[in-house]
């Protein structure tokens, strides 16, 4: 069970995903607006947000974009009709955690949610204490926090939970299927350009030349890999 907000203006699709979490023993609320959205995100009573991107007032981006700047972590899953790549890189910049786009099936956006709540559950219960260190990057598990040169890198959850991963096994070739699997809670079947969208922001964020990576490396048809020294 979870407290789950859902942001999204269609009211007749907004009940429909209700009452299926709500089947589900999740406790949901209901937004159909951006600033009515944006104020209950800010409550903090959320512990997963699904989040339409055009909604009236304020769209979905700057919603997300506003939720993360006032340091709100909460997994968002946002709701499309936008199956461009770049709308989806956009929103992932934004703080976004995963997509469904619309039309989607039902099972697959519950298991999803599902996914996300169980992820973000096992990041706040862990209670590690290791750090890990790869060039001028630190990354501090119990905090979670990293520092690159001496000063703070903002990560969105599940950019930090990749990373992560990548640490845990440095040196060895993780599959994206592995990582879907680890990172995201998604099984086999699921075909998703998740990880790459991620693995470059990774890059963007934490490589010194993000077009020829030094660290976070690619292992053609294989999947990544965090580099040894």
């Amino acid at each position: 069970m979870a407290r789950i907000l859902i942001v999204e203006d269609n009211e007749k699709l907004a009940l429909g995903l209700r009452t299926n979490l709500e089947f589900d023993a999740h406790e949901v609320r209901v937004a159909h607006d951006g600033p009515a959205g944006l104020d209950a995100a800010l409550e903090g009573w959320a512990e997963l947000v699904i989040l339409d991107l055009m909604l009236p007032g304020l769209d979905g981006y700057a919603l997300l974009r506003t939720v993360r700047e006032r340091g709100v972590a909460v997994p968002v899953l946002i709701l499309t009709a936008l199956g461009e790549e770049a709308d989806k890189v956009r929103g992932f910049r934004a703080g976004a955690d995963d997509f469904v786009t619309k039309p989607f099936g039902l099972l697959e956006l519950l298991s999803r949610v599902e996914a996300l709540i169980r992820r973000s559950k096992l990041s706040a219960g862990a209670m590690a204490t290791a750090e890990y260190r790869f060039g001028d990057v630190v990354v501090s598990v119990a905090a979670r926090q990293v520092v690159r040169a001496g000063q703070p890198v903002a990560l969105r959850p599940r950019e930090f939970d990749l990373l992560l991963a990548l640490c845990r096994k440095r040196g060895a070739v993780l599959a994206r299927q592995e990582l879907l699997r680890e990172v995201w809670g998604y099984g086999d079947d699921v075909v998703t350009r998740t990880v790459d969208t991620h693995v470059a922001e990774l890059r963007r964020k934490l490589e010194a030349d993000p077009a020829h990576p030094r660290w976070i490396v690619t292992s053609p048809k294989a999947g990544y890999s965090l580099a040894d020294d």
